[in-house]
C-alpha cells in the first residue's frame, strides 16, 4: 500500500479523498493556486505546495508542475478527483512514464472512453446500444447545420473531451446550432484544450442514468447499480438518487451488464461510470458515454452499498484483487443528493462570488445524512472555479423517508454572503413530478423557466410562519423588558397582540408566555410554539404543536426573513396601531433600469459584441461573460439604439455593474 498520495484537485472532492487516505493511514499532500492558499483542502493535508496563479490553465491543468511536486514531496500516486485532468489521458500516460501510479485507469482506458467519439464506435463494438448520430469531429458551423437538417432536430451538440456540462449545447432550429457549435467549440477549447465537436440526435422525455462500475487488474469487473440524474439545469446534474425510482430490476440487470462489457472491453481497471440516455415511455437505453472516474454524486452509491469508493479505487490502484464479486453486492435503502451551489436562483441560477459570512452545515449523522464540503465559514468562492459549497447526502430506508430526511436536512444548511440554491433544492424535493418518480431532463426547464424566487413558493403550512414570527418577536420584546436602570412604575411591559404583516396581508395574532415557548392563537387555533431560540440564532430549532420544526431566521432592516421548506418570507411584526399606520405608508417604486445592460453575475467579460451608435434587434447579442468556467451570452430584450459602452473586454464585473447604455 501507499505510503503518500498527491491529490490534483481542490474543492469537496480534495477534502473527500484526504478523509479515506487519512482512514488508511496515507499520508496526503494537496496542491493549490493563488486563489486556494488559505483553502480546506490546503489546511486538512498533511502538506501543500503551490503550483500557480488562480487561472487553472496555469496550475490545476498543469501537469509538469503535479508532477514536480510529487518529486519534491515523495508522493508514489496521484488521486486526480474529477474534472481538471481526471479524464486526461497524456497526464496518466505521464505519470506513469515517470513511475508515479496513478489512481484510476490505465491511460489506454482512458484514451479509448475519454474520447467521446471513439468511445461510441468501442461501444458498438461491444454491442452497446448507442443513439444515432455523427461521431467525428465537425469542422465548421456550416457543418453543423448541414448535419443537424440530416439527423433531424432536435439534436445535441458535444465537445468531444467535455465534461460537467461545459461543451454541450442542444438546439432545436438552424440558429440554435449555428451558435451552439461556435460556444461549446470556445467552452471545450478554454476547459479541455480540445475543441473537436460532434453531434447526435437528442433524446425528447430522457432520463438520464448511470451505472457505477468498478474494475481491477485481475479481470475483474462489477456494477454497483445505479444512480437517477436526470434533475439538471443546462445539462448539469442538480440532484441525484440511488438507486432510480423508473428502473425495474430487469432493466438495471440489462444496463448494468451492458457496462461491464463496455469497461472489459478496455480492459478497465477502477471505478469509473457508464452514462446512459433512457427513453422515458419505452426504457429504451442508449449509451452517451463513459466517464473515467470518481463521479461527483459517487456519494449516493456508497450510502446504498457500503462501499468506500476511494478507497476501491486505491487498493486498485496499488494491486489489489476486488474484494467481492457481482453476486455479493446488495442495494440497501434509497440515497439522496443535493448539490449545494453559490448560484442566484433569482438570476436564472447565474453563479454568485463573495466570502461566506456564515457557513453553518447540518451536523452529520452516520448512515443517515453526510456533507461533503471543501470551504469554511469565513472562506470564499472564487469566480475561477465550479459554483460548489457542499453535497448535502441523505440515506433512509425508502425514497418516501429520504425525501422527508432531506426536506429537513436541508432547512438546517445556513449559507450568508453568497446566494445558493438551498431554496431551490427544498423546492424540488416537494415539487410533485420528483415526488411522484416521474420526470424527466427537462424537469427544471419546464417548471421554473425564469429561475426560482423562494419568496414566490406558498408555504403549505403558512400558519407555521406566523405562529414562529410572532413568538420570535414577543421573545426580542421580553428580553427588552429585563433591561437594567428602568425608573420604578414606568417598567416595560410587552403586550401579548400582535398584527403579522406578510406581503401587505394582516394576520392578527395573541402570544401568550407559556413555560418553554408560547401558545400562539391564530385564526381561531391555538398553535403550541415551543424553542430555546435567542436574538441572533441562525436556527429557530424547537416544536410546533409538538412536532419537530427547524426554520431559518435572519433580521432584514424592521423585518424577520423566515425561510422553510424552501419557501422565504419577509415578516413584519408589529402591535395593532403600528399596523394601522403601515397600511397609510406609500410604496418606493423601482427605478427603471430598460436603458441599461447590468452584469447579471461577477465575471469576467470576454466580448462585446456592439459599437455606439448601432441599432440591436431584441434577441441580439450585446455581449459574452464569462465564470466558473461557463460562458454566458447576454441579449438585448427590446430594440434599441447603443448609446455607449461602459465596460471594456477584459474588465473584471460586479453583479449590476453597467456594461452598455441605450439611448
Amino acid at each position: 500500500m501507499f505510503k503518500k498520495i498527491l491529490i490534483a484537485n481542490r474543492g469537496e472532492i480534495a477534502c473527500r479523498v484526504i478523509k479515506t487516505a487519512r482512514k488508511m493511514g496515507i499520508r496526503t499532500v494537496a496542491v493549490y493556486s493563488d486563489a486556494d492558499r488559505y483553502a480546506r483542502h490546503v489546511e486538512l493535508a498533511d502538506e501543500a505546495v503551490h503550483i500557480g496563479p488562480a487561472p487553472s490553465k496555469d496550475s490545476y491543468l498543469c501537469m509538469d508542475k503535479i508532477i514536480a511536486a510529487c518529486k519534491q514531496t515523495g508522493a508514489e500516486a496521484v488521486h486526480p478527483g474529477y474534472g481538471f485532468l481526471s479524464e486526461n489521458e497524456e497526464f496518466s500516460r505521464t505519470l506513469e512514464e515517470n513511475g508515479i501510479i496513478f489512481i484510476g485507469p490505465k491511460h489506454h482506458s482512458v484514451a479509448a472512453m475519454g474520447d467521446k467519439i471513439a468511445s461510441k464506435k468501442l461501444a458498438q463494438e461491444a454491442r452497446v446500444n448507442i443513439i444515432p448520430g455523427y461521431n467525428d469531429p465537425i469542422e465548421s458551423p456550416e457543418q453543423a447545420v448541414k448535419i443537424a437538417q440530416g439527423i433531424g432536430y432536435p439534436v445535441m451538440i458535444k465537445a468531444s473531451a467535455g465534461g460537467g456540462g461545459k461543451g454541450l449545447r442542444v438546439a432545436f432550429n438552424d440558429q440554435e446550432c449555428h451558435e451552439g457549435f461556435s460556444s461549446c467549440r470556445n467552452e471545450a477549447k478554454n476547459s479541455f484544450g480540445d475543441d473537436r465537436v460532434f453531434m447526435e440526435k437528442y433524446v425528447e422525455e430522457p432520463r438520464h442514468i448511470e451505472i457505477q462500475v468498478l474494475g481491477d487488474g485481475h479481470g475483474n469487473v462489477v456494477y454497483l447499480g445505479e444512480r437517477e440524474c436526470s434533475l439538471q439545469r443546462r445539462h448539469q446534474k442538480v440532484v441525484e438518487e440511488a438507486p432510480s425510482p423508473f428502473i425495474d430490476a430487469a432493466t438495471r440487470k440489462a444496463m448494468g451488464e451492458q457496462a461491464v462489457a463496455l469497461a472489459k472491453a478496455v480492459n478497465y481497471q477502477s471505478a469509473g461510470t457508464v452514462e446512459f440516455v433512457v427513453g422515458g415511455k419505452d426504457k429504451q437505453f442508449y449509451f452517451l458515454e463513459m466517464n473515467t472516474r470518481l463521479q461527483v454524486e459517487h456519494p449516493v452509491t456508497e450510502m446504498i452499498t457500503g462501499l468506500d469508493l476511494v478507497e476501491l479505487m486505491i487498493r486498485v490502484a496499488a494491486g489489489e484483487k476486488l474484494p467481492f464479486a457481482q453476486g455479493d453486492i446488495k442495494l440497501d435503502g434509497w440515497s439522496i443528493e443535493c448539490r449545494i451551489n453559490a448560484e442566484d436562483p433569482l438570476r436564472n441560477f447565474l453563479p454568485s462570488t463573495g466570502r461566506l459570512v456564515k457557513y453553518l452545515p447540518p451536523r452529520e449523522i452516520p448512515g443517515q445524512v453526510r456533507v461533503d464540503t471543501g470551504v469554511y465559514e469565513g472562506g470564499e468562492i472564487s469566480m475561477y472555479y465550479d459554483p460548489m459549497i457542499a453535497k448535502l447526502i441523505v440515506h433512509a430506508a425508502t425514497r418516501a423517508q429520504a425525501i422527508a430526511r432531506m426536506r429537513e436536512t436541508l432547512n438546517e444548511f445556513v449559507i450568508r454572503g453568497v446566494s445558493s440554491n438551498i431554496g431551490f433544492q427544498s423546492a424540488l424535493m416537494q415539487n410533485p413530478r420528483f415526488v411522484s418518480g416521474d420526470f424527466n431532463t427537462g424537469l427544471i426547464g419546464e417548471e421554473y423557466p425564469k429561475g426560482f424566487n423562494a419568496s414566490e413558493l406558498q408555504h403549505e403550512a403558512p400558519e407555521i410562519l406566523i405562529a414562529v414570527g410572532a413568538a420570535i418577536q414577543r421573545g426580542v420584546l421580553a428580553g427588552n423588558a429585563t433591561i437594567t436602570g428602568q425608573m420604578p412604575g414606568h417598567a416595560y411591559l410587552p403586550g401579548n397582540g400582535f398584527v403579522v404583516i406578510i406581503n401587505d396581508t394582516h394576520h392578527p395574532v395573541d402570544a401568550k408566555p407559556v413555560d418553554g415557548g408560547y401558545d400562539i392563537e391564530y385564526a381561531g387555533k391555538v398553535h403550541e410554539v415551543r424553542s430555546n431560540w435567542q436574538f441572533g440564532d441562525l436556527l429557530y430549532q424547537g416544536t410546533f404543536n409538538g412536532q419537530p420544526i427547524c426554520l431559518q431566521v435572519e433580521r432584514v432592516g424592521l423585518r424577520y426573513r423566515i425561510t422553510h421548506w424552501g419557501s422565504q418570507a419577509d415578516l413584519m411584526v408589529v402591535t395593532a396601531r403600528v399596523a394601522e399606520l403601515q397600511k397609510l405608508m406609500p410604496h418606493k417604486a423601482p427605478p427603471d433600469l430598460s436603458r441599461f445592460l447590468l452584469s447579471p453575475m461577477p465575471g469576467l467579460l470576454r466580448e462585446i459584441a456592439v459599437t455606439p451608435g448601432q441599432e440591436v434587434k431584441a434577441g441580439e447579442k450585446l455581449a459574452v461573460i464569462e465564470a466558473m468556467k461557463m460562458e454566458n451570452v447576454l441579449k438585448a430584450e427590446q430594440d434599441g439604439v447603443v448609446d455607449k459602452i461602459a465596460a471594456k473586454v477584459g474588465d473584471s464585473l460586479a453583479v449590476d455593474e453597467v456594461i452598455i447604455e441605450f439611448k
